[in-house]
């Protein structure tokens, strides 16, 4: 059935080409057997919300493909997007695993592939597989790891013209592709949310953007931003 979204849609995971290359998908037949058998597969348009900061988890997903943003917002409605999952990442997990609420929200931000396993199933596909206890754990450990890469960028930053280029950095080291011009990145996010990665407020954001273009840093054209010289933002991180 062809996909409304313009993904190529995996309906089989024992017959995903790129399952090798995802932590957590990359088990032996028998177990994706399993997966297969206990997952619903759904296409998401841009905007859809997976689960809610707060609520009870009903379950886990798997991003096959697209990228969804996780958030947290105070009690005043302050929002600060804490990742950018993207495919081969599993959302919800240590929810699922604790019984807990939900500590973010997710939210897709562009269309997208994702496996729904209800929490019962989850559970007892981690009880019969430790294959898939040990790559859960993998996962929750680099999340654990990122969480403290985060912490360290925006509390040791001086500045928000240097969190901003801690973030663009890191997206080129994460996602960049090397051009004659430049590293190209494929940024989806608005600048109210780029903003919300690095706490501040869109106008603060926009304001950086465009003197980072007029000193000839970056170069934007649609939802390429080109980062024209690394050096430049390297010298503004100072630790």
């Amino acid at each position: 059935m062809p996909s409304p979204y313009n993904l190529e849609v995996e309906y089989n995971c024992s017959e995903c080409r790129v399952r090798a290359d995802r932590l957590f998908c990359n088990m032996s037949e028998g177990a994706v057997s399993v997966l297969d058998s206990v997952k619903f597969t759904g296409l998401y348009p841009k905007g859809s919300l997976l689960f809610v900061e707060g609520e009870e988890p009903r379950g886990i997903f798997i991003l096959c493909s697209g990228r969804a943003k996780l958030t947290t917002s105070s009690t005043e409605g302050k929002t600060l997007i804490v990742k950018i999952a993207e495919p081969g990442e599993v959302l919800g997990a240590s929810a699922t695993i604790l019984g807990k609420p939900y500590e973010v929200s997710a939210e897709t931000i562009e269309p997208s592939q994702l496996n729904f396993i209800k929490r019962g199933d989850f559970m007892k596909f981690l009880g019969s597989h430790a294959e898939a206890c040990m790559h859960t754990a993998q996962q929750l450990s680099e999340k654990y790891h990122a969480a403290q890469r985060e912490i360290r960028s925006l509390g040791l930053s001086q500045t928000t013209s240097e969190k901003l280029a801690r973030l663009l950095l890191d997206w080129c080291d994460r996602g960049g592709e090397v051009t004659t011009k430049g590293t190209r990145l494929k940024v989806l996010l608005t600048h109210e949310e780029m903003a919300q990665m690095i706490g501040t407020t869109r106008e603060t954001v926009t304001r950086l953007l465009s003197e980072f273009k007029r000193k000839k840093i970056i170069e934007v054209k649609g939802s390429s931003m080109f980062v024209l010289s690394r050096p430049q933002l390297e010298n503004m991180v100072s630790v």
